[in-house]
């Protein structure tokens, strides 16, 4: 029972939340407040992946502002790409996309995400995600912290 007297004492060890970012003004209200986001990897080098566990962990906590990461696109409000789109990744990228209902968001995360990266010139990309779906949240970063990642879903959800 000693650990629950230390579960009183030292209290939540999440870190504090920062500055709202403001709302972007592109966003349907009907994804304010709450987020489901089906997270699809299309290419990447799995470095954006660890800084999204991060973002969604116990310390940086991206729940507590309202956005959940799902594991059906049908039961999401917003796709979450990482990496560049391969050619094997193009068309379930796309399709993944489409089994989201409407109204839904494409959020690019990453620096490959949005303009191809150091993947720029590889023979198998056919290029950043906005050539492949249209993009309406982007994150910019190599990889980009949890921090940024949490300020961007932050600017959807307005909490």
């Amino acid at each position: 029972m000693g650990w629950v007297r230390k579960i009183w004492r030292v209290g939540r060890a999440a870190e504090p939340a920062p500055d709202s970012p403001a709302p972007l003004p592109n966003v349907p209200a009907a994804l304010r407040g709450s987020l489901q986001i089906r997270h699809v990897d299309a290419g990447s080098c799995n470095g954006c992946e660890v800084e999204i566990s991060g973002a969604f962990g116990p310390v940086h906590d991206a729940e507590r502002y309202g956005a959940r990461l799902v594991a059906s696109p049908r039961h999401a409000d917003a796709v979450m790409v990482t990496g560049v789109v391969t050619r094997n990744m193009a068309v379930p990228l796309a399709q993944t996309v489409e089994a989201t209902p409407r109204p839904r968001l494409v959020i690019a995360c990453g620096d490959c995400a949005l303009n191809r990266g150091v993947f720029a010139d590889a023979y198998g990309v056919v290029g950043a995600v906005g050539d492949v779906v249209g993009v309406d949240v982007e994150i910019p970063g190599c990889p980009p912290p949890p921090e940024r990642i949490i300020a961007a879903l932050r600017s959807v959800t307005d909490r």
